[in-house]
């Protein structure tokens, strides 16, 4: 029996008559190309000013160098880990310490403010004059900042006058070790607090009036109203400001500087920041402020991964 070919059998490169693989168009491949040209500043950016810093600080983190010359760096193995680790060391306690508190702190006062007023300015109006008076502190230098309120601080400051006026006595805010880090984290987070407004405002913003609408139908209060819709839809604007103020918190140090010269009193506010600084250019222990920093990005990223975790969590459980 004569078998018969088809156009399609005829076309089929396989025995089996499948059609064969398709090869990439060349204006695919050319695409590529001309894209990855376009990407080469950038990708050039992120090598030299970041990848490459990384990979050195890895490499002294495991040295020993105290700085300039680059033939004196001496391999130490794991030993400034060590050290940093080791029973009786300021980095545990009270660096460290020092560094989640002031970090903590900031984010929940930033974070319960920004709720609060942005919840206020929506309800305001002008509210483009009220969002640019609280985000002119984000404008103004971390110096001048810290030096206003440093003397708002002192004994014949501003808020010690409001103490005394109301009947209270004076507080030495950073001369008492109790007092100098929650003293500095107002700060930190009144100055904060502009950036968390303008993001928390567009997410309020972006919730549908329709709810509201709805729950004013059924007769909800506002605390309910707040408590169940407000917050769960603005989840994705608080998750932003939560990472980005934590981080921010963790990697502070120019307003403790500012403001208390060294971290003192004693070792009140000294933090990881802080003490990396001190150790690289004051007392020129490279490797040991190189693995300090290492220290402080894994605190970084896995705070930041826990919180992107809990956020999506509770997202699924809602």
């Amino acid at each position: 029996m004569a078998t018969t070919v088809t156009p399609a059998d005829a076309d089929s490169g396989s025995p089996g008559g499948g059609s064969p693989p398709r090869r990439r168009p060349r204006h695919r491949t050319r695409q590529t190309v001309v894209a990855y040209l376009f990407l080469t500043p950038s990708l050039l950016f992120f090598a030299v000013f970041l990848l490459l810093p990384l990979l050195f600080a890895v490499l002294l983190s495991l040295s020993r160098w105290a700085g300039f010359d680059l033939a004196d760096i001496r391999p130490a193995g794991t030993d400034n880990f060590a050290a940093l680790f080791a029973r009786g060391s300021a980095f545990l306690t009270p660096v460290l310490t020092n560094t989640l508190l002031y970090a903590l702190g900031t984010v929940a006062l930033a974070l319960a403010g920004a709720v609060l007023v942005s919840h206020c300015i929506t309800r305001l109006r002008f509210q483009g004059l009220w969002r640019t008076l609280y985000f002119l502190p984000i404008v103004t230098t971390v110096v001048a900042v810290g030096n206003v309120w440093k003397y708002m601080y002192e004994p014949g400051g501003l808020v010690n006058g409001v103490l005394n006026a109301l009947g209270l006595d004076s507080v030495a805010f950073l001369q008492d070790p109790a007092t100098a880090l929650p003293s500095v984290v107002v700060v930190q987070a009144w100055a904060s607090l502009g950036s968390a407004i303008l993001v928390l405002t567009a997410g309020l913003k972006s919730i549908p009036r329709s709810y509201y609408e709805a729950a004013e139908l059924d007769g909800a209060g506002q605390l309910t109203v707040f408590a169940r819709i407000t917050l769960p839809l603005l989840r994705p604007s608080l998750l932003f400001v939560c990472v980005t103020q934590f981080i921010a918190g963790l990697q502070s140090f120019a307003l403790i500087i500012v403001m208390t010269g060294e971290g003192g009193p004693g070792d009140a506010t000294n933090v990881a920041a802080l003490e990396m600084y001190q150790r690289a250019f004051k007392y020129g222990d490279w490797g040991s402020a190189s693995a300090a920093a290492l220290v402080l990005f894994v605190l970084i990223l896995v705070i930041t991964l826990a919180q992107l975790w809990l956020f999506r969590r509770k997202g699924a459980d809602s």
